[in-house]
Formats: structure tokens, sequence, C-alpha cells
């Protein structure tokens, strides 16, 4: 189910980045500077990396024998980047939010970057809304959840041994059940 509202009206069109030759004390000055946790890291407008707080504390603890000067952001900085388009649905960023286990989707328009979408720029909407994503995401989880199941049940026609429902039933274990007898187990 689509909101109606779009990636492109929440994006933040300011976002901080840096080029791919800086290096690692430089970016986290900048970090520091901004007050954000991440930056995007482009050359011209072409989206190359990401590079987090997390990215540079590991830096840190494992590389403890050289200076923050001397590792350069292009050695350390995450290159398989889940992105998004301005014109997706709202809906569909936060199922990728959910599924990948990211907090951050740059916003890519015709391999041009052009915005960053957060977790924080969606709960500054209205919070009804986002009640209602949080619902069509789970919706669409258990619709997936049903679909495997519904492919790998064999079904028949009968009544259900737990509810007594005449309807299509799922053979689960040593009873048919109904969808939604099914589904609760």
């Amino acid at each position: 189910m689509d909101t109606g509202v779009k990636v492109g009206d929440l994006m933040t069109r300011n976002f901080i980045f840096i080029n791919s030759e800086a290096n690692l004390l430089e970016c986290t000055q900048m970090m520091v500077k901004k007050r954000v946790g991440s930056l995007l890291i482009k050359d011209s407008d072409k989206l190359k990396g990401f590079l987090t707080r997390k990215d540079i504390l590991w830096a840190i603890v494992k590389k403890s024998k050289n200076d923050l000067k001397n590792i350069k952001v292009k050695d350390l900085m995450r290159r398989k980047i889940i992105t998004i388009k301005p014109s997706e649905d709202i809906t569909d960023a936060m199922f990728k939010f959910k599924r990948k286990k990211v907090r951050r989707l740059p916003v890519v328009e015709k391999g041009k970057l052009i915005g960053l979408l957060t977790m924080k720029d969606v709960l500054k909407i209205d919070p009804g809304l986002f009640q209602m994503i949080a619902e069509t995401i789970k919706i669409k989880e258990e619709t997936e959840k049903l679909n495997r199941k519904n492919i790998e049940a064999p079904r028949k026609h009968g009544i259900c041994e737990e509810c007594g429902e005449w309807e299509i039933l799922y053979h689960d274990e040593a009873q048919w059940l109904c969808e939604s007898c099914y589904n609760k187990r």
C-alpha cells in the first residue's frame, strides 16, 4: 500500500559528503564539525561509497599502529551500498531499512547522488502515518511468509480440524487446518 509520500519529499538535500582521496582524520573532523554519524563519498556527482562512525572506530582499533592521516577513505569506505530512487514511496524505503538492516539510504537518480534518507527523516513525518507504514511493512512480510507456506503445504477442501470451518485446508504436521488457523501456528 502506497502512502503517497515519496522519498524525494523527505530526503535531506544538503547531505554531508567528502571525496575518496581524503584521509580519516579529515573525515573525523568533518563528522564532528557537522555533527553527523556518516559521510557519503562522492567524486563529481557519482556515489562512490559510504563511511560511518563504526567504520572509523574499526580502523582505529584494527590499525592502531597507523596514523589516521595515512589511511585514505577509499581504502576503508563501503562500496556496496543500498540506494533508493526519489520517486519511490516511503513504505518501500521503510521496507528497505528493515530488510537490509540499514539506517541510511542514499537517494540516486540516473546514477547521480541527489540526497540522503535517514530513519530520522522518516520519524519527522506524522506519527499516524509512521504507524500506518509500520503496519504496511508487517502486512508485506506476513504476505510473503504466507506465500512461502502456501507453496510448501499440501492443500485440500474440507473441514478445519481446529475451528470447524469448511474451507481450503493446509496440512500442518498431523492436522488439516484452514488458512487462519494455519497462520496462527
